[in-house]
């Protein structure tokens, strides 16, 4: 305790000199997980240079948010685009960051080139997985020793824990999961391999997720982690349920990432819990309602908020590897165009300007 409070000390005192500093997240919980942060390809950038004193200071794990996913680094059959990812695998080494790959297959931000032949008709089996694996092959490739962990695949799972019916899975059924985990074994044996997805802390949607995992560990087939996106609201889901989720994760043999972390203050229409993309609403002074600024009573939830989530994740350290923060500041988040389009919301520890919430950082070192 007297520790985390000098080191929190030594954060209040530097932060707003923009310098690098000695001290910060990722020394308060140094012993305990990796603290990471998703970036964008301007933060990546040698010129982002504000923003990179702050993920040098607090952060030791680096995920990218969009810049790896298949549309950017794939987008024609023939043709990859790794600027990127050069650059963020270069950061990492910079800072000898712990640095993920995300994602190699989801249902989103995929061509439709990737389910179809040349004349458009659909791939079938066979032809999809090999296609999929070729795309592990390279991409995966390019960047083994140096990505030190993937999230292998991404929300392939519905709510009440049956496969989500995406075209990879009208095509392959579940094949297409245990072939993407069993070619990325093999393309880098040393990367750790994560199952990745939202709302885990859903009884239903977890027993889906842990017995396919335990079904594929039980087939010799490689899955480390598994990946609890923490997109959460200011009350919901509640610290129990969230617990019961990282226990049960641990109890089947894996370990636990808190992947994606935010906190949404902003209300939302019904139905649009998560982080479905599929799920989207044009803008309303109803679900926008902070504008111009935050209450104190907002203020107040939030760092309670945040406070009570990494108790939480201190509590079970032994069984959380990393907790990864979904942006970097709030006016870079996804949580400003999700489920609402245009919104200013503020579910991250650094405002637009790059300030530091002291409040809640002092919280959070407990």
């Amino acid at each position: 305790m007297i520790k985390k409070a000098f080191l929190f000390l030594t954060i209040t005192l530097l932060m707003g000199f923009h310098k690098p500093k000695e001290h910060g997240m990722k020394d308060i919980f140094k012993d305990s997980f990796y603290i990471g942060v998703a970036l964008n390809s301007q933060q990546v950038s040698s010129e982002a240079t504000q923003e990179q004193v702050l993920i040098t200071t607090h952060f030791n794990s680096l995920s990218p948010e969009n810049g790896l996913k298949w549309s950017l680094v794939h987008p024609k059959p023939e043709e990859y685009n790794f600027q990127f990812g050069d650059a963020y695998v270069a950061l990492g080494e910079k800072l000898g960051a712990f640095t993920v790959g995300h994602c190699l297959v989801w249902h989103q931000q995929v061509p439709n080139w990737v389910f179809e032949d040349e004349s458009g008709n659909r791939l079938g089996k066979e032809a999809l997985v090999s296609r999929m694996e070729n795309h592990i092959e390279t991409v995966m490739g390019r960047y083994k020793g140096k990505i030190h962990g993937w999230d292998v695949v991404n929300e392939a799972f519905n709510e009440d824990g049956s496969f989500r019916e995406s075209k990879w899975f009208e095509i392959s059924g579940m094949d297409f999961i245990k072939a993407a985990f069993k070619k990325a074994r093999e393309v880098d044996p040393n990367a750790e391999l994560y199952y990745n997805d939202y709302n885990v802390w859903k009884a239903s949607k977890r027993k889906g997720i842990l017995d396919f995992a335990e079904e594929m560990k039980a087939e010799g087939i490689r899955i480390d982690a598994i990946g609890m996106q923490g997109h959460y609201l200011l009350e919901s889901p509640s610290i129990d349920e969230i617990e019961q989720g990282i226990i049960e994760i641990a109890e089947a043999g894996f370990k636990v990432a808190i992947t994606e972390l935010d906190v949404d203050i902003l209300p939302r229409p019904k139905n649009s819990q998560g982080a479905d993309l599929n799920i989207n609403y044009a803008n309303s002074a109803e679900f926008n309602p902070y504008v111009d600024g935050v209450s104190t009573e907002i203020k107040e939830k939030f760092a309670q908020r945040y406070a009570d989530l990494f108790q939480l994740f201190e509590k079970h350290k032994d069984k959380i590897t990393r907790v990864t923060f979904w942006g970097l500041h709030d006016g870079r988040s996804w949580l400003n165009n999700f489920p609402v389009r245009g919104r200013t919301n503020y579910p991250l520890l650094f405002d637009r300007n790059l300030e530091p919430k002291i409040d809640v950082i002092k919280r959070i070192s407990f």
